[in-house]
């Protein structure tokens, strides 16, 4: 059973294989994330575990029994009781609910682990399955169009609570 993880130094090489094998898939639904990313991932992973450090972001991983990463589940610009949700998975792992239990379960998280209320996120229009999983897990379009480097999106909010269920609403 894939494991949601808080991501760490070690986790490098398996997130780096894992962003250079979903190029690709992701570039179809998602800004891709350049040339640049990937010359400078130690760097740039670097910068990332320094915020997350400083409480600025929790960054998460889904890994497999093997240590693989499937997904990517990230909370960033952290503050006031709020962050962005932000995730991918990976093209073998799609379409299995796992990016919808992985998300509600993030929302759980963040509710008990890391005092937040609100998360946001967006989405393009032409991202299905991203706009599935977010109105599946209990996201609400607020009715702001945003733009997704160039691409008309929509953004959703979440109320989360510190109650005993967590399940969609």
């Amino acid at each position: 059973m894939p494991e949601l993880q808080r991501l760490r130094p070690d986790h490098a090489p398996a997130l780096l294989s894992f962003e250079q094998e979903n190029r690709a898939f992701f570039a179809a639904s998602v800004p891709d994330r350049g040339d640049a990313y990937f010359t400078d991932f130690d760097a740039r992973l670097t910068a990332l575990l320094a915020e997350q450090a400083a409480g600025l972001c929790h960054f998460h991983v889904l890994v497999d029994t093997e240590g693989e990463v499937l997904g990517r589940f990230n909370l960033v610009d952290v503050a006031d009781g709020s962050a962005d949700l932000g995730f991918r998975m990976a093209e073998k792992a799609a379409r299995r609910g796992l990016a919808t239990a992985t998300v509600l379960h993030l929302c759980t998280l963040a509710a008990t682990e890391y005092a937040l209320t609100t998360l946001r996120a967006a989405a393009a229009l032409d991202n299905t399955a991203s706009r599935t999983v977010l109105t599946r897990t209990g996201f609400v379009p607020t009715g702001e169009e945003v733009q997704l480097s160039g691409r008309p999106g929509l953004g959703y909010v979440r109320e989360l609570s510190k109650g005993p269920k967590y399940g969609a609403r």
